[in-house]
């Protein structure tokens, strides 16, 4: 059941209790118009994008993106010099946009929670894991780059 423990499991389930709320529970409640929904999409496609950097960046240092392995080694270039979790902040503006593009009202409690979610399940343990593997050269890079943005 571990592999069930990854963020885009979390966050599928999150997306699915957005739309379930903007479809089942709207009570006549919504963003006002098409904004929402162009913002939603740039929201989206932002994360999207970070998400499909880190990764590429990840693959080209031959390191893991699994979240509960150790790495290989420590990604520091690309999206990295901006961002010490950038999947996981598009992760975060993934479910952002698709509230916004759903119109799901009270499903913005969700994003917080979300965000929550993924700091004290993945993102902690893991810079945990990076700061006892990587000593100096995660010290130095905590200190030079934010942990989200």
């Amino acid at each position: 059941m571990r592999w069930l423990d990854v963020p885009p499991v979390w966050l599928a389930g999150f997306v699915l209790t957005a739309w379930l709320q903007s479809v089942h529970a709207a009570f006549g409640l919504s963003f006002g118009g098409a904004w929402a929904g162009f913002l939603g999409g740039i929201l989206l496609g932002g994360g999207l994008l970070l998400a499909l950097l880190a990764i590429t960046e990840m693959r080209r240092q031959k390191t893991t993106v699994i979240p509960h392995q150790t790495p290989s080694r420590l990604v520091q270039s690309g999206i990295f010099s901006r961002s010490r979790n950038p999947i996981y902040l598009g992760d975060v503006l993934i479910l952002a946009g698709l509230v916004l593009w759903f119109d799901a009202v009270l499903a913005l409690p969700l994003i917080p929670i979300f965000l929550w979610l993924l700091e004290s399940r993945f993102v902690i343990p893991e810079e945990d894991r990076l700061r006892r593997t990587f000593r100096a050269d995660w010290a130095r890079y905590e200190k030079k780059v934010r942990r989200w943005i």
